[in-house]
């Protein structure tokens, strides 16, 4: 009896769990029918996955450079007393310092093989994600992500290292822009925009600055398998809530979805090229001083391994301070976003050219919080910009317009760790900083061209404006008769549609153009 009884009782206590499991699937369901709270969802999905991806850039610049160190060493050990058994030190000493130069350019190609894949497979990433959606291709930017992590885990040679490394930046390539742009299309208002890509600027921030420390940590202590275990855990987490929540597969109708603008007209908007610029600028000191900070600050301050990997430690706080400021005042004052991107440039140029005064540790927290703080500035004012230069001058469809943000980075990150160490060799450091910080100051007049952005609206677009240019397929269409309607206080369900002041629908109009060259029915 004593037997059934507890056999009875683990049957109960078992279905009492699947009862709460099916009403916790259940809330999520209704959840996801909610657009509020399903925003909320697909927010933390995309940040999990901007977290993710920024972690694995940064976790191997204290694990990789050692461990090649190691395999190099071990094997000009063997090669050295296969060959020259009898050796003098003077040629052992030479070629120690052969194998350490051919090492340090094997490193900086390895750090720079993912943003330089990024870079090319970006264009093309873009035009696929404005094609298929944002959901599909963040769903393969993970699993790409996941299948690098593991070969990271696994690999115990360069080739491999460096496939891994490349295949990150293919993953990045759609990761990165299907989520930023899944951003900016489910938050349509600008002030929930902008503050949702803040979220999402804190997120990478944080990806970026805390991964040396934890990787530094777990590769001291556990091993080099450890970190990416652990990483390639959470991108498989962050895979399944995806399949589970957004259900990428299911119920697609691409047919009746905007056709986006081409990525090459995108580039050739003067406007989309002054932000692009601006971003690419304003993270070169960030990416040319990784690769080459920690051997300043070992020559000349003589710091210890504790130091130069806690280094961007402190940034993060100034920099999340710098998202949380731009989002308010943008809020505020949203027609002064240009000022507040060309602020930062000036506060990131003039942080660069201090880094050399610096003498000691402490000191030089101070300029490397200033660069942080100065592109948290310039990124959450110039990315909402992005979208809505989009919404206003082209077609609200966004992978195109953020696969041209993640180009601008990928620039100064692919030109980092090759380009820097070669400035700082021919030249010397303090050239370096000096030559980044000018650059920035001398490039933020240029943001004066984005004064009037605010002031556009969506009537202004080139769709709207243009008539060679219908609207594309009824749901585009029928956008823009809603769009009109908004901006005009009328409801399109009531088939109110705006009129400019000499009474005329240009809407219309442009929709005679469009039947007469397209037939009698939209395609």
């Amino acid at each position: 009896m004593d037997g059934e009884g507890r056999t009875s009782g683990l049957v109960k206590s078992a279905a009492v769990k699947l009862s709460e499991m099916g009403e916790r699937t259940k809330e999520l369901g209704t959840a996801m029918k909610d657009p509020h709270r399903q925003r909320r969802i697909i927010l933390v999905i995309v940040c999990v996955a901007l977290l993710l991806d920024n972690m694995l850039y940064m976790v191997i610049v204290p694990i990789i450079p050692d461990y090649l160190a190691e395999l190099e060493s071990e094997q000009s050990e063997h090669v050295h007393v296969v060959i020259h058994p009898n050796s003098s030190s003077a040629n052992s000493t030479s070629l120690d310092k052969s194998n350490k130069n051919n090492l340090d350019v094997q490193i900086g190609v390895l750090f720079a093989s993912k943003a330089i894949l990024q870079l090319l497979v970006s264009p093309l990433s873009g035009t696929f994600i404005d094609r298929v959606g944002y959901d599909i291709p963040l769903l393969i930017g993970l699993s790409v992500m996941f299948v690098s992590t593991c070969i990271f885990a696994i690999g115990e040679n360069y080739t491999t290292l460096f496939v891994a490394r490349s295949l990150q930046g293919l993953g990045s390539a759609f990761a990165d822009t299907s989520g930023i742009a899944m951003i900016a299309d489910k938050y349509t208002e600008e002030s929930e925009r902008s503050t949702a890509l803040g979220i999402a600027l804190a997120f990478i921030s944080f990806g970026s600055l805390v991964a040396p420390p934890f990787g530094g940590i777990l590769y001291e202590f556990a091993g080099k398998k450890v970190p990416f275990i652990v990483l390639a855990c959470i991108c498989l987490a962050d895979g399944v809530l995806l399949l589970t929540v957004i259900k990428p597969f299911s119920n697609r109708t691409r047919e009746n979805m905007p056709v986006g603008t081409p990525i090459y007209k995108l580039m050739v908007d003067p406007y989309i090229a002054v932000v692009a610029g601006a971003l690419t600028v304003c993270n070169i000191p960030l990416a040319f001083l990784e690769p080459t900070i920690a051997n300043y600050m070992e020559t000349t301050m003589h710091s210890t391994q504790w130091e130069m990997g806690l280094t961007w430690l402190p940034a993060f706080f100034p920099h999340v301070l710098g998202v949380y400021i731009t989002v308010k005042l943008g809020a505020k004052h949203p027609h002064l976003r240009w000022f507040y991107g060309a602020l930062g440039m000036v506060i990131i140029g003039a942080s660069s050219c201090t880094v050399p005064a610096c003498k000691t540790f402490g000191q030089l927290i101070a300029p490397l919080c200033g660069i942080c703080f100065g592109i948290a500035l310039v990124d959450t004012a110039l990315l909402p910009t992005l979208a809505f230069l989009v919404d206003v001058r082209h077609v609200s469809v966004y992978g195109s317009i953020y696969a041209i943000a993640d180009i601008s980075y990928s620039v100064a990150y692919a030109m980092g760790p090759i380009v820097a160490g070669q400035i700082v060799h021919n030249f010397g450091f303090v050239q370096l900083n000096l030559g980044m910080g000018l650059v920035n100051v001398l490039y933020a007049p240029a943001l004066l061209l984005l004064r009037n952005v605010c002031q556009m609206k969506p009537s202004d677009s080139e769709r709207d404006n243009l008539l060679d240019e219908a609207p594309q397929g009824l749901y585009d269409t029928i956008k823009m008769e809603e769009r009109r309607a908004k901006k005009k206080g009328y409801s399109s369900a009531g088939n109110c549609l705006a009129v400019d002041e000499n009474g005329f629908d240009k809407f219309r109009a442009q929709r005679s153009v469009s039947e007469e060259s397209s037939g009698p029915e939209y395609t």
